[in-house]
C-alpha cells in the first residue's frame, strides 16, 4: 500500500465521501457483488466521529431503487446519504426553464416523471447501456442540431466502468460523439464537476480541506475531488488500472488496495483503529 499523502491527513478529517461502484461493490447480473471488506468498512466509518456521504455517477436506476440494491447487498446506507446526478440535473432544468429530450437508461426514467419534456430544448444523456443505439443517438443529435442554442447535459463523463463480467463503455464516450457531431461542449452534471462535489460538501457542512474522497476512477473521483480542494485516494478495485499510478496529470494522494485498507489507515491515524 502506498502511504503517500496520508501523514497527518486522518487526524484533521471531518468527513469522508465514497464512490460506490468499484469501491463498495462491482455491478453485474442481479444486484452485483460486494467487494470483500467493504460492508464492514462502511460500518466502521459510520461508527466513527466522521461524517459519511456517497457520491456516485450511477444513472441506471432511481436513487431509491439504487439504495435498496445496496441495502440488499448488506450495506447500511440511506437515501439521504447518496448523491447521484439525476436529482441535481432536475434542479438545473427547473432553474433554467429547460425541457429535456432524454437518452437514459429505462430504470432512470421515473426520476423525470414530473419534468416537462414537451418540445425539448436540451438533451440529457446518462449511462443508457443498450439504449445507446444508432437510432437513439441520432434522435438526440437531431434534437440538438435543430436548436438555435443547443444544450447537452451529461450525467457524468466516465469512459468505462467495471461489471462482474468485465469493463463496459460509459456515458462519456457517447457524450464525446454528440459534442463532435454538434460542435458543442456538454455540461457535466456529476463527477468530476466541482459544483457536484460542492453540493455534497454543503450537505455535510464542511470545507473541502476537511473531507476526503475515495474512489476507483483516478480522473473523475480523485482528480475531481482534488480540483475541488479535497484529498483524493484511489483504491485498487473496480476500474483501477496499474497505469493509473503513472498518470501524467492526476496523482492520487494515496493508492490503497481496497476500501477496508483505506478505512484502517484513516481510523488508525485518528487513534480509533482496531
Amino acid at each position: 500500500m502506498a502511504d503517500t499523502g496520508w501523514p497527518g491527513c486522518g487526524k484533521s478529517l471531518k468527513g469522508v465521501i465514497l464512490d460506490l461502484c468499484g469501491v463498495l461493490y462491482d455491478s453485474g447480473e442481479g444486484d452485483g457483488v460486494a467487494i470483500p471488506g467493504s460492508i464492514e468498512a462502511v460500518k466502521r466509518l459510520k461508527e466513527s466521529d466522521l461524517q459519511l456521504r456517497f457520491c456516485t455517477n450511477e444513472t441506471q436506476a432511481t436513487r431509491e431503487k439504487f439504495v435498496a440494491k445496496l441495502q440488499r447487498l448488506g450495506f447500511d446506507i440511506s437515501v439521504s446519504e447518496v448523491f447521484p446526478p439525476a436529482p441535481a440535473a432536475i434542479a438545473v432544468l427547473k432553474e433554467r426553464g429547460l425541457r429535456p429530450h432524454l437518452l437514459v437508461h429505462d430504470g432512470l426514467l421515473p426520476e423525470f416523471d414530473a419534468v416537462d419534456k414537451t418540445n425539448p430544448n436540451c438533451v440529457i444523456i446518462g449511462d443508457a447501456a443498450e439504449n445507446f443505439s444508432y437510432q437513439n443517438l441520432n434522435e438526440a443529435f437531431r434534437v440538438l442540431i435543430g436548436l438555435e442554442k443547443p444544450v447537452l447535459f451529461s450525467l457524468g463523463q466516465g469512459r468505462y466502468y467495471k461489471e462482474t463480467d468485465g469493463l463496459k463503455l460509459d456515458v462519456g464516450v457517447y457524450m464525446k460523439a454528440l459534442e463532435y457531431a454538434c460542435d458543442l461542449k456538454a455540461e457535466v452534471i456529476g463527477k468530476p464537476s466541482s459544483t457536484f462535489f460542492q453540493s455534497v460538501l454543503s450537505d455535510m457542512g464542511l470545507k473541502p480541506h476537511e473531507a476526503l474522497m475515495i474512489g476507483d476512477d483516478l480522473v473523475n473521483d480523485v482528480g475531481g475531488a482534488q480540483y475541488c480542494g479535497m484529498k483524493g485516494v484511489q483504491v485498487r478495485t473496480g476500474k483501477y488500472r496499474p497505469s493509473d499510478e503513472r498518470h501524467p496529470t492526476v496523482i492520487a494522494d494515496a493508492t490503497v488496495d481496497n476500501l477496508a485498507h483505506a478505512v484502517e489507515v484513516i481510523l488508525s491515524q485518528r487513534g480509533c483503529g482496531a
